[in-house]
Order: structure tokens, then sequence, then C-alpha cells
């Protein structure tokens, strides 16, 4: 397993990050700007997401993965619609992807495939129905999320402990990772962590 780890120490400040591409699904304006926070669980820069659109989203260029695993540290900050911070792999462009997030207003994490701009949550393994796993998620805290894929099975991880695993095929060739949010959110990233399964 080679890993990646990105903690945005070496982008100035106030812009998006290099290697990176700001895109969204949807319509809207969305903002990703690398800023200062005394807080960042790296050591002095975090990667904010500010701006309004329907799912915010920022692909990592250099990416193609098929099986292995993205880890983030994120503290969700405001948003009176939605507070989310999710996780995106597999993704084909910015209609086509996996994503798993966790909500602060909702407190709860959920995994959905997006298939030609229309987000669906999928089943979780052993369980008809619902919508994702409820579990606290306290704003202005870092939290860290996590999603294992391998093949069709995919295992999602809050703040260490495993939550549930996905079954699904849409997406089955390798694809960038990125980072998303939904709506009015504004999230703080950091420590960014990927690698492929070898």
């Amino acid at each position: 397993m080679s890993n990646h780890a990105i903690s945005f120490e070496s982008t100035g400040i106030g812009v998006a990050p290099e290697g990176w591409t700001v895109t969204l699904t949807g319509s809207g304006d969305p903002k990703w700007t690398v800023e200062s926070d005394d807080t960042a669980p790296s050591k002095s820069k975090v990667l904010k997401q500010s701006g309004r659109a329907t799912y915010p989203l920022l692909l990592k260029n250099d990416t193609s993965i098929k099986d292995g695993f993205v880890e983030i540290k994120f503290k969700a900050i405001a948003g009176s619609q939605d507070r989310a911070a999710g996780i995106v792999w597999r993704a084909k462009d910015a209609n086509n992807y996996y994503v798993t997030r966790a909500n602060a207003l909702e407190d709860n994490v959920v995994l959905y495939k997006t298939v030609n701009g229309v987000r669906s949550a999928l089943d979780i393994v052993g369980r008809k129905g619902g919508y994702g796993t409820d579990v606290k998620v306290p704003a202005d805290t870092w939290h860290s999320l996590r999603i294992d894929f391998r093949g069709s099975r995919f295992s999602v991880s809050f703040n260490g402990k495993q939550l549930f695993e996905v079954e699904d095929s849409t997406f089955a060739d390798a694809g960038r990772v990125g980072l998303w949010t939904k709506a009015d959110s504004v999230t703080l990233f950091d420590e960014v962590t990927y690698g492929e399964a070898k």
C-alpha cells in the first residue's frame, strides 16, 4: 500500500490547493481555499469550503484508484441547510462517483452513489432500507472519516470505529478521489490520506 498524505501546509493562503480541480455537481459557486487555522491537526493550515452549490466538489488530479482507502480529518463550522463533509472515490467526473459523508446537522453518516448528477443513498449490508447510520457529529470539533473500498465492498469508519459496509457495483473501474460538501456547508478539511490496496 503506497500512501499519500496531504496537509496543505505548502499552499498559499486564500487559494485553492495545487493539483486539485475545483468543480461541483449541480449548480452554484463552490469556493475551496487554504486558510490559517490554529486548531489544524496538521499544524497551521486547513482546506476550507465556503461557497454555496448543490454539491461542491474537489477532485485530486493525479489519482486513479480502483481498490484502496481515503481518510480525512474534518470540522463542520457553519451551515443552516447542511453541515456536511464527504469523501469521493472512483470518480469518473463531477457527475459520476461514490461519496460517503458525515453531517453535523443530521448527526449521521451516509454512503451514496451519484449517477449523471443524481445522488441516491445505498443500502447498508445486512439491513433493508433506512438512511445511513445515526452517529453524533458535533460541529466545531475535528473528526476523522474513512472509506475502504475493494471490489464492490465499501467500509465506512468514523473516528476510528467501523460504522457499516455497503455492496455496490455501479462504478467498478479506477477513478479519482476527492472531497465533497453540500449546499451552504462551511467545512474545514485537513490531513487527507489515500492509497491503493496492493
